[in-house]
């Protein structure tokens, strides 16, 4: 069990600091600017990588939304999920405390601290989507991820292939709603940044676990609908 929760605390701060570092930063240097896409395809690398390096030792989770999924889907032991999450949200604090102090070291005007890559809806979205778009969008987006993971880790489905699946997955899941919230589908990765950004990411924070954990579980259900039809 140490050896797991471990693995997820390496994993979700490889994932937070890799993700979010990507986007502040990098996103904003002019001469570096890797914008929208390239932020989500650094979250895609980061899922992608960890689970492949460490996945084999705890099921490479990385986000207490994913945990869920995987518990109500029957691929994870309940008594694991609180312990699972603390790992998770602890890993997503050591990396935004990690970045907070390289980003707070930039020049002023360039990097920054900023939002710190928070997630918001309102005045706190990056195009100023509301509160229920920002809601949809997590649950709709969580929903499909859970899906895809499930899938893509069922015994069915070609062996070998689940972390690339998940990663690209992952990244189409940020190039559709960065523009929307910035992203989370992932309450760890939501509370780190959440903690030392400016602006009102703590008092919005609440919709990022809400909403995540709400797709998950009906990501699971769908799961579970769709391979019980299977022969």
């Amino acid at each position: 069990m140490t050896n797991k929760l471990l693995a997820e605390f390496v994993g979700t701060f490889w994932l937070v600091f890799g993700g979010c570092g990507s986007a502040v930063l990098a996103a904003g240097v002019a001469d570096v600017g890797i914008g929208w896409l390239g932020v989500s395809f650094a979250f895609g690398l980061t899922v992608m990588t960890m689970a492949f390096t460490v996945g084999h030792i705890s099921g490479g989770h990385f986000n207490p939304a994913v945990t869920l999924g995987l518990v109500m889907g029957g691929r994870h032991d309940a008594k694991e999920m609180i312990p699972y999450w603390v790992a998770q949200v602890l890993g997503a604090i050591a990396a935004a405390i990690v970045l907070y102090v390289i980003a707070s070291g930039g020049p002023a005007g360039q990097n920054g601290v900023g939002g710190f890559a928070s997630n918001g809806y309102g005045a706190a979205s990056p195009q100023g989507y509301s509160m229920m778009a920002g809601l949809v969008a997590e649950i709709v987006l969580t929903a499909v991820f859970l899906i895809i993971i499930l899938g893509s880790t069922s015994e069915k489905a070609p062996p070998g292939f689940a972390p690339i699946a998940i990663g690209l997955g992952l990244t189409l899941i940020h190039l559709i709603s960065i523009p929307v919230t910035n992203t989370s589908v992932n309450p760890a990765r939501s509370t780190g940044v959440a903690l030392f950004a400016d602006g009102p990411a703590l008092a919005q924070l609440w919709l990022f676990w809400v909403a995540p954990l709400v797709g998950a579980a009906l990501g699971a259900i769908i799961w579970k609908a769709l391979d019980s039809g299977e022969e």
